[in-house]
């Protein structure tokens, strides 16, 4: 029996997570993935960031394959600090139309809006700021309310937090993966961490990092990934891509005398031609451990390891 009143209505879930046979639904998007490992399953309640619509006024999730917003006043997916101030969302004086990220960081709730309007009405700042645990709200990068810097720890390093910045859904997963990392690199010295974000590999790894908007070095790997001559220094290699995958970057890889590289992809379709690129360059594929961080979802997280 359903327990959420909007499965099927509202297009965040394509599988009923309370169903009996969920995890066999779940597990059929994987069926023509080499998988060596059993599946590591995440619990509801545990999502701590949900991007949500607005427009005409209206509020919440998009309907399936439809731009119709169906309001949303719970979601049995999300982490219950999020619950609670969807009804003081939903009564926002909402113009135009767009997005509405929202992410439980350590000190409170980051609220990042992008809309079709450039501006935000003095109606909608004084109805923001009445909104309780948020931290910060931002109206297409302008500061619309702040009572203090967001931020986040990764192990025990803590950093600050930009509007609408990447990260990993849920802390239970955030923490799966980066123990399958620190357990897979135990024999490795010189690390890079590709597409590194905010830090959740970085530091624990004291591995250098790349990316456009992360903690480590400022590096378009899309346009300029690491060289061979940049690669040759590092005995394994970390990345953790968008979903348009690490296309340039694994073509450099699989020409390079890098050792281990560790690849967490949240597009099974990218990672599988990137893989095949990797294993034409003659890398062995030796581990693939898939993540249900994304329940209820088509999406699956995978842990991936390749060697020379």
């Amino acid at each position: 029996m359903k327990t959420c009143p909007f499965f099927g209505i509202c297009g965040g879930c394509k599988h009923d997570y309370t169903s009996s046979d969920y995890r066999t639904q779940k597990l059929s998007e994987l069926k023509d993935l080499p998988i060596t490992d059993v599946p590591i399953w995440t619990e509801k309640a545990t999502r701590r960031r949900a991007d949500f619509a607005f427009a005409n006024g209206n509020f919440g999730f998009y309907q399936h394959r439809s731009k119709t917003i169906v309001s949303i006043k719970e979601c049995p997916l999300l982490r219950p600090e999020i619950n609670d101030i969807l009804p003081h969302l939903a009564c926002l004086p909402w113009i135009g139309s767009g997005s509405c990220l929202v992410t439980i960081c350590d000190n409170g709730i980051d609220v990042s809006i992008n809309s079709t309007v450039p501006y935000f009405s003095s109606d909608f700042k004084s109805a923001a700021e009445k909104i309780p645990t948020v931290t910060r709200v931002t109206w297409n990068n302008k500061i619309v309310v702040i009572h203090a810097d967001p931020t986040i720890t990764f192990d025990n390093k803590t950093v600050d937090f930009p509007a609408g910045a990447f990260l990993q859904p849920t802390i239970p997963s955030e923490k799966v993966l980066r123990d399958l990392v620190v357990q897979s690199t135990k024999k490795n010295k010189n690390i890079a961490d590709l597409f590194c974000g905010l830090g959740n590999f970085t530091f624990i790894l004291n591995a250098d990092g790349f990316d456009i908007n992360g903690n480590g070095q400022k590096r378009d790997l899309f346009v300029h990934p690491l060289t061979l001559g940049m690669l040759s220094k590092y005995d394994c290699v970390v990345m953790d891509p968008p979903r348009a995958g690490a296309l340039a970057q694994c073509k450099e890889l699989a020409k390079s005398e890098v050792e281990r590289i560790i690849y967490i992809s949240c597009n099974p379709t990218t990672w599988q031609r990137d893989a095949n690129i990797l294993l034409k360059g003659g890398y062995k594929m030796i581990r693939l451990i898939p993540v249900d961080q994304f329940v209820g979802s088509a999406h699956w997280e995978l842990f991936s390891v390749f060697t020379r």
